[in-house]
């Protein structure tokens, strides 16, 4: 008797039938920073550039002054102080205005044990910090969501290569996140009107031209097998991961480490969608997982749904007996 593993679903089966960024005003990416930093700790600086650098589109290394907060103020997504938080604290309180228009502030120690997020974490902070944890330093992130484990709606829009449109909305939504009421997140396709009240957080993309990584995979998937599978899917289509939105898959998929390692290190946010969600995007391959587990096709669905067009550019083709993926655009 012969065994066969369904990608999509992630179980087995026997043939007898028994039974895986911009510059941001508006929020969440950082890619061009300074850090600011005393003489004595210069060596330090470079070190931070030689180990993150590679990350960031821009990054300076300014010395200390009293005014160098001021003299930069706007002309990067965020500082990193290699100094006192006290120091950093004094200097940038009072240029302080708007978060979704003011640089986030991190600043680490000399030995770079702490990186602590001081302002802006959903607005790059946490991610510099996250970084700075590369080189050993623990990241202090205090903002609520990511202390509960939780995916705020900043979060979500960077995922999803947008940006949120109205700020002021997070602050109920992102409870909502914490309060786990918020649920997924609705997309509307124009050209439509949509009236909206002051709870209701609006994300917009960033581009118009990208393609959707719609992937299935088995438990326990690695990493390299999905990179594979992605590259290989893209291959035949002459495209590479800079033209990737970014990877959906079902909630059915969430905390499956492999996809989640190999879209970090494709540099892609993951979106989950919920079955109801892809229940309306079937595509148009056959798949055993309606009849297994009551769910779509995932690596197609999810293409669609996450799709501009809500079409294929390619689909579902299996890899590995481990992982399915499907390209939507």
């Amino acid at each position: 008797m012969s065994t066969d593993t369904d990608t999509e679903t992630g179980t087995q089966t026997d043939d007898s039938g028994g039974h895986c960024s911009t510059p941001d005003s508006d929020g969440e990416v950082a890619e061009e920073i300074a850090i600011i930093s005393f003489e004595r700790k210069l060596d330090t600086a470079r070190e931070i550039v030689e180990g993150i650098g590679d990350g960031y589109d821009r990054i300076d290394v300014l010395e200390y002054h009293g005014d160098v907060f001021a003299e930069h103020w706007g002309e990067y997504d965020c500082f990193v102080g290699l100094m006192a938080s006290g120091i950093a604290m004094r200097k940038t309180a009072p240029l302080l205005d708007d978060k979704w228009d003011d640089p986030a502030i991190v600043v680490v120690d000399e030995e770079l044990t702490w990186a602590i997020p001081i302002t802006g974490g959903h607005h790059g902070a946490n991610q510099v910090a996250g970084d700075l944890s590369e080189l050993g330093a623990v990241p202090a992130m205090t903002t609520a969501s990511e202390v509960a484990g939780e995916q705020g709606v900043e979060s979500r829009a960077k995922a999803l290569d947008a940006h949120v449109v109205n700020g002021d909305s997070t602050v109920a939504t992102n409870l909502a996140v914490l309060n786990d009421e918020l649920g997924p997140v609705a997309r509307l396709d124009g050209p439509r009107a949509v009236l909206v009240g002051d709870d209701v957080t609006v994300l917009k993309r960033n581009g118009d031209d990208g393609v959707v990584l719609g992937t299935g995979t088995v438990s326990g998937v690695d990493a390299d097998q999905v990179l594979d599978a992605w590259k290989e899917a893209l291959d035949d289509l002459d495209l590479d991961f800079a033209d990737v939105d970014f990877v959906a898959t079902g909630t059915r998929k969430e905390g499956e480490e492999g996809l989640y390692e190999a879209a970090e290190r494709a540099d892609l946010g993951v979106v989950l969608f919920e079955k109801e969600t892809l229940e309306g995007f079937e595509g148009p391959s056959t798949s055993r997982s309606k009849e297994l587990i009551g769910w779509p096709g995932i690596a197609e669905a999810s293409a669609i749904a996450g799709g501009r067009d809500h079409d294929l550019a390619r689909e579902k083709e299996r890899y590995d007996d481990a992982v399915t993926v499907a390209v939507g655009r």
